[in-house]
């Protein structure tokens, strides 16, 4: 921890970023990386048992982001705990369609990891401590934001008092609940699905074989994981009102419930780890960029967990905007807040954020709507991602992370 003595003024950071999660930890070592120097303000003390985004969830890392943490130097520190995804297995609930997409298809080691996102929080930290240009305050909060003609001045909460810091660029990295977002005058839109997750890992009879499944059904979709030494992340989705009895099952019940809800395609499930529940609601900012402030992750966006795009999403956000501040940077253009990132920074954005958002409220709406008139369409529509290769490639390459303009380091390197 790079903490300054407190002072009324400590001068003028380029980059503040607020919020020390997994995508603010990834932005602020993403510009390390490329030499910007910026501030990470982070809520919790460094340590992964009290960051709480590093929490008990399996994360499916799609492969675009997987290329990403390799290229800022993080995924040295996680990949031992990973586990690769060589298939994924689509299917409805009483439904005779599924898709199939498998990596040797599609001419690659791997679709993506399975990675706990406390694991990918150990990995972020070891990496943020080999940091030079990065000065973190932990604990700390932002109390209050002031603007300013080139940037704004921040007021920051820390155990040995408040600094003022003055910024060029503040980056909301701060969550569902934006504390920097509120600040700006930034609206969001909400949507609660009225649905309860519950997470944990769980063991399966037969092989997972790195093979993920996604399984919908009238009460939420069911995602199963494959993890190390044969267990797999379960994924549970019910509606809100069955969460407090769903809650109150002991392990033989609740492995009861996740059996019938998911099916016995691995055979019997058995050893569920501690069960995690979290209520799902999705918040879209209506603008991503204020006057020399930009917001990333799920303080600009919180999607549905179906298809596991919320990290992705967040870190190629991440990755973008240090792309498009080195750059600026490298030009001569010292100013990182300047009207022209930002611009470009949602430009950018805007076709992979609209595309995530839509493909995973549209998935809820249209996979999960108990309608037995859409069942033939649901699976005729199945069948024809499975058999049909334009469709298959597409969905295959969005899985991946590989939508709209991504940013440079989530490309595949070259032979």
């Amino acid at each position: 921890m790079n903490l300054p003595a407190p002072s009324s003024s400590s001068g003028r950071n380029s980059v503040l970023i607020v919020g020390g999660g997994l995508v603010g930890a990834s932005l602020a070592i993403a510009l390390d990386a490329a030499g910007i120097a910026a501030t990470l303000v982070e809520a919790a003390a460094p340590r992964t048992d009290e960051q709480p985004s590093y929490d008990e969830r399996n994360l499916a890392l799609a492969r675009a982001t997987v290329n990403g943490l390799d290229a800022i130097g993080v995924w040295k520190h996680a990949s031992t705990h990973a586990t690769p995804i060589k298939h994924i297995h689509v299917s409805r609930t009483g439904e005779f369609g599924s898709a199939r997409i498998d990596a040797d298809r599609h001419g690659v080691d791997a679709l993506g990891w399975t990675l706990p996102a406390r694991e990918l929080g150990s990995a972020l930290l070891r990496r943020l401590g080999e940091c030079t240009r990065l000065t973190r305050l932990a604990p700390a909060s932002l109390v209050a934001l002031e603007p300013q003609a080139d940037g704004w001045r921040a007021e920051i909460k820390t155990p040995e008092g408040t600094r003022s810091i003055g910024t060029s660029l503040l980056v909301g990295a701060d969550g569902t609940d934006s504390f920097v977002r509120s600040q700006l005058g930034i609206e969001a839109e909400q949507h609660d699905y009225e649905q309860t997750l519950f997470v944990c890992t769980i063991t399966p009879e037969r092989e997972h074989r790195n093979r993920a499944y996604e399984r919908f059904a009238d009460d939420g979709p069911v995602a199963l994981l494959p993890l190390t030494e044969r267990r797999c992340g379960l994924v549970l989705t019910v509606p809100a009102e069955e969460a407090d009895a769903i809650t109150a099952l002991d392990d033989a019940g609740f492995v009861e419930f996740a059996q019938r809800r998911f099916g016995w395609r691995l055979g019997r499930f058995s050893r569920p780890g501690k069960r995690y529940p979290y209520a799902i609601r999705a918040v879209t900012a209506k603008s991503l960029t204020a006057p020399r402030a930009v917001l990333v992750g799920n303080a600009a966006q919180t999607v549905h967990p179906i298809g596991a795009q919320g990290f992705n999403l967040g870190l190629r956000d991440a990755l973008t905007l240090a792309e498009l501040v080195a750059a600026s940077s490298h030009s001569g253009m010292a100013d990182p807040g300047v009207a022209d990132v930002l611009a470009n920074y949602a430009s950018r954005r805007a076709p992979d954020r609209e595309g995530t958002i839509a493909m995973s409220h549209g998935l809820v709406r249209l996979a999960c709507l108990p309608q037995p008139l859409l069942a033939p369409l649901r699976s005729l529509a199945l069948l024809a991602f499975d058999r049909v290769p334009p469709l298959c490639n597409a969905m295959a390459r969005r899985g991946m992370g590989f939508r709209g303009e991504p940013p440079l380091a989530v490309l595949e390197p070259l032979p």
